[in-house]
């Protein structure tokens, strides 16, 4: 059997997808607007990625910065578009303002997900109740991976909690794949790996000129090659 991880990188554009791809990422994030840390990108935008690679994609569905859902009947609008332009993948993840999972948003945009996979992403680290956040929404269909640095601040901070975690896997609340990420280092792996975790997302760390650089192929390359 092969112990391979899975490396997720952001793509804004196809070009990054294209990029990404070259360099070994095994799935794509889909964003747009990096500085709000990442909202919905166009219906053409991923309609451009879809035909350029061929590497699983998974959408983001936000509207605003933040982790509060907004306008739900925008969200569930939004995954029904996206669905039809042939999405089948999703990230997803709300935070009501007392820093509970906002249950009423979440259930109402994954129900028009028809069962579609999909990663709960950092708003996990924003919870006021991590381990009640995940036994909550744990029995939701298709969710199999979050999306965390363990921490706000990154995974220098929260390295503890992913550790911890990791070591509760299979029990209730904690089937869904850790995916890491958020100030992700290639240094973090060694500790990460022995823990058993095997899924990692990098967005600056693909682009060593900067956010307002396209992904680099050898970028990626190195992570995938450190991941081997």
């Amino acid at each position: 059997m092969s112990n391979r991880a899975l490396l997720e990188v952001i793509a804004l554009d196809a070009e990054d997808a294209i990029a990404a791809q070259a360099g070994g990422a095994d799935r794509l994030e889909l964003v747009t607007d990096i500085a709000a840390d990442g909202l919905t990108p166009p219906r053409e935008t991923f309609a451009a990625i879809r035909a350029a690679v061929d590497i699983p994609l998974r959408v983001m569905l936000r509207r605003t910065d933040g982790f509060a859902a907004g306008d739900v009947s925008v969200l569930v609008e939004t995954a029904r578009q996206m669905r039809a332009e042939g999405a089948e993948e999703f990230v997803l993840g709300f935070l009501t303002p007392d820093g509970s999972p906002d249950l009423a948003a979440v259930e109402a945009v994954v129900a028009e997900l028809d069962g579609c996979r999909w990663t709960f992403h950092r708003a996990i680290d924003r919870a006021a109740d991590r381990d009640g956040l995940r036994k909550a929404v744990a029995e939701l269909p298709g969710l199999d991976t979050y999306l965390t640095a363990g921490a706000a601040g990154g995974v220098d901070d929260g390295l503890p909690v992913l550790l911890a975690e990791a070591a509760r896997r299979g029990e209730p609340g904690y089937g869904a794949r850790i995916l890491v990420g958020g100030g992700l280092t290639l240094a973090h792996l060694p500790v990460l790996r022995g823990a058993g975790i095997d899924a990692f997302h990098i967005g600056g760390a693909a682009r060593p000129d900067g956010w307002g650089q396209p992904v680099s192929a050898a970028a990626v390359a190195e992570w995938r090659t450190a991941l081997a």
